[in-house]
């Protein structure tokens, strides 16, 4: 009987030390990527015409940690991480950020006052298996003129410097691209504020549609429309499902 119970034991112990990398690996492999900031080796800026000044993203250390830091005055760039994404394999987006001061002047439902001291961008792709006429002739004249697609839509989730009355509006500009307010108006400025997002649910109920497969993510911090300055941060940013 001692040698039966011996032998459980050993099994049992074996069996956990086995089950445990697997678990641990399993958990691992939901995340696609996590971005901790410690350098922009992994990040376009994409610059916009007309917009001659841009903001300044740059690497922020404080004892043994890193942030990005976006700068912005009267600017507005946009920086992308460059490896595309698809959104049903990975549709949860978690970061966390933090800004020094909001906008006077900044409103969400006026182009004079659509800036935002951060926001995390979801762009997706154009797919011509879901256009229609109209839309591929549209879309294959921007083409011709700058070389590539523009997104087919996108979310855009701020901090919007004014509140309002529904989370999720469209923006000023074009209701293709959807502004969804998770954070409104001083009351948090200067903490930090973790947030977490399924972006197949927030596409669903800003467009009323399932989105294109394929997405890229991005941060900005603009100013160009309210002409005024802002500082702001983001710890960490990950994609995963």
């Amino acid at each position: 009987m001692r040698n039966r119970g011996n032998c459980l034991i050993l099994f049992c112990c074996v069996l956990f030390m086995i089950l445990v990398p697997v678990q641990a690996r399993t958990q691992e492999e939901a995340v696609l990527f996590r971005e901790n900031f410690t350098d922009l080796k992994k990040w376009n800026e994409v610059f916009f015409p007309k917009i001659p000044a841009h903001t300044t993203y740059s690497i922020q250390t404080e004892h043994k940690d890193s942030f990005l830091k976006a700068r912005s005055a009267s600017s507005a760039s946009l920086l992308v991480y460059r490896e595309p994404f698809d959104v049903y394999e990975f549709p949860k987006v978690r970061w966390r950020w933090k800004v020094e001061n909001i906008y006077a002047r900044g409103d969400a439902t006026r182009k004079d006052g659509d800036d935002y001291p951060i926001r995390i961008y979801i762009a997706f792709e154009y797919d011509p298996s879901r256009a229609g006429f109209i839309q591929k002739a549209q879309y294959s004249a921007i083409r011709l003129i700058y070389g590539e697609y523009p997104p087919e839509r996108s979310l855009n989730y701020v901090w919007s410097s004014t509140e309002q009355a529904e989370r999720i509006l469209p923006s000023p500009y074009t209701d293709r691209s959807m502004m969804v307010l998770l954070e409104q108006g001083d009351a948090n400025v200067g903490k930090w504020i973790t947030y977490e997002v399924d972006i197949l649910e927030d596409y669903s109920r800003a467009f009323g549609t399932s989105p294109p497969r394929v997405a890229t993510i991005g941060i900005m911090n603009d100013s160009d429309n309210t002409g005024e300055e802002s500082t702001s941060w983001v710890d960490f940013i990950m994609v995963y499902r």
